[in-house]
């Protein structure tokens, strides 16, 4: 499963998850300043601090989310290219997801 998410407004989606660490009572001040840091940096690590993995598959039947990760880079995406198309195993591989790596590291 691959997910193609297009971030149009680097600034916002930053400034949004900092909101987001700043709100979060429960995070420890070295912690917090690292996670500031690390949400300056990659835009990966911004989208981390808003969006749960877990939540967004939690009421789907049939799934259970073991691990999730991250990962991020600048592509120009053309949805009408051959090469975003649907493979033609799709349906295939659809019926086993296996999402690997660490929560918090997320794959955009």
């Amino acid at each position: 499963m691959e997910l193609v998410l297009e971030v149009d407004d680097l600034e916002r989606l930053s400034a949004a998850a900092l909101d987001r660490i700043s709100a979060d009572e429960s995070m420890p001040d070295d912690e917090r300043a690292h996670a500031r840091s690390s949400v300056r940096e990659d835009e990966a690590e911004a989208l981390a601090y808003l969006v749960e993995p877990f939540d967004l598959v939690k009421e789907v039947p049939g799934v259970e989310l073991a691990q999730a990760s991250w990962t991020s880079e600048v592509i120009d995406y053309d949805p009408d290219a051959v090469e975003w198309g649907l493979d033609e195993d799709y349906e295939d591989d659809c019926e086993e997801v296996v999402v690997e790596g660490e929560v918090g590291a997320g794959r955009v």
